[in-house]
């Protein structure tokens, strides 16, 4: 699974004043991701606020990504919940010609066994006609899928290749690197810790700073891939504090700021989340002029 080496980068969903969908901002942030480095784009993610985002509406954003990207990257596709008949219906209605993988988070609110996160990814496994990234989010789930767990469902099913480990868990990481198949991609869900991880054997990313950075945040991850460390920390030292920034209140609010700074987007978010506050953009703002960005 090559095509998921690298940087993925989680995309915001643009929205207008009236918290409609803005394409024409969706598009921007498509050919600038495209044009500055990064290896392929996650679809409804958390970043993208699915759980605001309609039914009709995540057709729509599939429909126009697809188009815009036109084959140019590996598109993987944002499709979980705790309800697992309901994700299994989503997948086998879903249209999966331009898309390369699922990327399916553990189950949240419900707080499973690990023996029901196991058989609620065995069961998407078995009707997933792409390969899928398991993701876990403890953070957000309230529920932590063990390194057990993954690598059980790794070594069971050939078409979970890979997990976006979310968890800030530097042991876990390590544990998932030392124990995993040969094959299976251990990619970071945490922005600050992705170059360490990278480092230390991981396949890479799927980040959310990324896509407001990915010329930068991209070769950082290149050269951690390819072991050249000094290199890859004198971006990462750069690339700190907007980092930080931009989860000190909320994620995508935050992102969401920063891309408004580069004028690529506005910073509207839906409710229950809110915009950034003004101090926190002014900071970012600050930021990017530091970083030769604005």
């Amino acid at each position: 699974m090559t095509k998921f080496i690298g940087t993925g980068v989680a995309l915001i969903t643009p929205f207008n004043a009236d918290l409609s969908i803005d394409f024409d901002a969706l598009e921007r942030l498509v050919e600038y991701n495209i044009e500055n480095g990064t290896d392929y784009l996650v679809i409804s993610g958390t970043t993208g606020e699915s759980v605001t985002v309609t039914a009709d509406e995540k057709t729509e954003l599939i429909a126009f990504i697809s188009k815009v990207n036109n084959g140019r990257l590996p598109l993987v596709l944002g499709i979980g919940g705790n309800n697992t008949a309901s994700v299994i219906n989503e997948i086998k209605n879903t249209d999966f010609t331009s898309i390369d993988g699922i990327l399916s988070v553990s189950p949240y609110y419900s707080k499973p066994t690990q023996e029901g996160i196991y058989q609620h990814f065995k069961a998407i496994a078995e009707v997933s006609p792409k390969p899928i990234i398991l993701y876990n989010v403890p953070g957000r789930t309230s529920s932590n899928m063990a390194p057990e767990t993954t690598l059980r469902l790794a070594k069971d099913f050939d078409n979970i290749v890979a997990v976006k480990e979310a968890g800030n868990n530097v042991h876990q990481y390590l544990e998932l690197l030392r124990t995993k198949p040969k094959d299976f991609l251990v990619l970071s869900g945490d922005d600050d810790l992705a170059l360490g991880v990278a480092l230390a054997g991981g396949s890479g990313v799927i980040s959310v700073i990324g896509q407001a950075l990915p010329k930068e945040f991209s070769e950082m991850i290149r050269l951690g891939i390819a072991r050249k460390a000094k290199e890859a920390y004198d971006i990462h030292f750069k690339l700190m504090p907007i980092t930080a920034m931009i989860f000190s209140e909320n994620n995508p609010s935050g992102i969401k700021a920063v891309l408004e700074g580069l004028n690529i987007s506005k910073s509207h978010v839906r409710l229950p989340l809110v915009e950034a506050t003004e101090g926190l953009k002014t900071s970012i703002k600050n930021e990017l002029k530091a970083l030769g960005k604005s």
